[in-house]
């Protein structure tokens, strides 16, 4: 199979667009990765289009994709919907370079949007995600990840806020961890407030105010150990990424296209929770190690999915950044900044660059192509060269649904 290239990309900014729709988002994103690949409407030969959510808000239940892509002008190729959680647009990514790389097709559009805030629906705004989780046994699992820490002692009970139930997920894991591993409440700070500094330095983030570490820890309580600034907002945008074959790259700048080396997706396995290495993010980073002939001490920069801040720890472990049970300490020894070893979240991660369910692996990308181009500006990582993103998408049976590792070359 041929090699398959990130030849153009666009976003919109993130935050709150009350006032434009799914296909109002699609269509600005789609105009600007095809603008970045120097390419035309025409051009394209099959597309993917990643959501999770216009069903249940806008009532487009179906034939998404046609319905945002035809009035830009996408029309009479094949195209396919998907809707894999918050791994929606990396599962299109998946399947869009299988398809190059079959000889289908030489030119291909993934999008991946998303809108999330509905002022008026506040409660259906919550409530959606429950969606992402087995609506017959989530709310069985969740507790038995909660089972799990129940030996560590907890603060004074805070009073009930608005909140996904991926908080009080995440919240149970990071207290498992600490538990474990001894990890503490500062050292989740120290992801907030380094991804928080991260994104006053990117113009798509939907926050660009930089925090400190007392400043995180004495932010509004979500679920302890998780204050808000700790977790990922509610996000509307959008982003797109044109694909090529190896044999349609001389119609593009080569100089700014960026090599898939591996994009493996899988499900999880049935294991104990102390079992780190079946994991299924753990899994899928090794399987795309391996697809890419490379390590993690090889690359460059990272973006992980750190829906929370403790998303984040759990995932350099996954990926490999450092040992299980080390994220902490690796983290709050600067390790992960974009002075460190290996820079983490650059973009400021979903944290506060922003979380648009189904558009968040597309806008991993963006960042990603962005730094091995070398056209990041002040967040840009020096010299990158090999890139991995994480993604994950849901919750089944105490971990996520579905786990990418994409790697990309310069």
């Amino acid at each position: 199979m041929s090699n398959v290239y990130i030849v153009g990309v666009g976003m919109t900014p993130l935050g709150k667009h009350t006032e434009l729709s799914v296909k109002d988002l699609s269509a600005r994103a789609v105009t600007a990765a095809l603008a970045d690949a120097g390419c035309a409407v025409a051009d394209i030969q099959a597309a993917w289009f990643c959501n999770t959510r216009q069903g249940i808000f806008e009532g487009q239940h179906n034939i998404r994709g046609q319905v945002a892509l035809r009035p830009i002008g996408i029309a009479g190729v094949p195209i396919f919907n998907t809707d894999n959680a918050c791994a929606s647009s990396t599962a299109g990514l998946s399947l869009a370079r299988n398809w190059v790389r079959s000889g289908a097709a030489d030119v291909v559009l993934v999008v991946g949007a998303e809108k999330m805030n509905f002022p008026d629906k506040r409660k259906e705004m919550f409530q959606a995600f429950k969606g992402s989780m087995d609506v017959n046994l989530g709310e069985a699992q969740l507790q038995g990840v909660i089972e799990l820490s129940r030996a560590l002692p907890l603060p004074p009970e805070q009073a009930q806020v608005e909140r996904s139930i991926f908080m009080d997920s995440y919240s149970a894991h990071a207290r498992y961890h600490m538990l474990r591993y001894g990890t503490t409440p500062r050292q989740l700070a120290h992801v907030a407030a380094k991804n928080h500094w991260n994104s006053q330095f990117n113009p798509y983030a939907q926050y660009q105010t930089p925090m400190t570490v007392e400043e995180v820890l004495a932010d509004k309580m979500i679920a302890w150990p998780l204050t808000r600034s700790m977790c990922a907002p509610m996000t509307d945008g959008a982003a797109a990424i044109v694909l090529c074959s190896e044999r349609a790259l001389k119609r593009f700048d080569r100089k700014r296209a960026i090599r898939i080396l591996a994009c493996q997706i899988t499900t999880g396995i049935s294991h104990a929770p102390e079992d780190n290495e079946n994991n299924v993010g753990r899994l899928a980073a090794l399987r795309a190690y391996e697809e890419a002939g490379i390590g993690p001490h090889d690359l460059s920069v990272a973006e992980v999915h750190d829906a929370s801040s403790f998303g984040e720890l759990k995932q350099i472990e996954n990926i490999g950044l450092c040992a299980a049970g080390e994220s902490g300490p690796f983290t709050e020894q600067g390790h992960t900044r974009l002075d460190g070893k290996i820079p983490v979240n650059p973009s400021g991660g979903l944290l506060s660059k922003g979380h648009p369910v189904g558009a968040t692996g597309a806008i991993q990308m963006h960042e990603l192509v962005t730094q091995l181009r070398g056209e990041a500006g002040k967040r840009q990582v020096p010299g990158a060269r090999l890139a991995a993103a994480e993604n994950g998408g849901g919750a089944y049976d105490g971990e996520e649904a579905i786990a990418a590792t994409t790697i990309l070359s310069k």
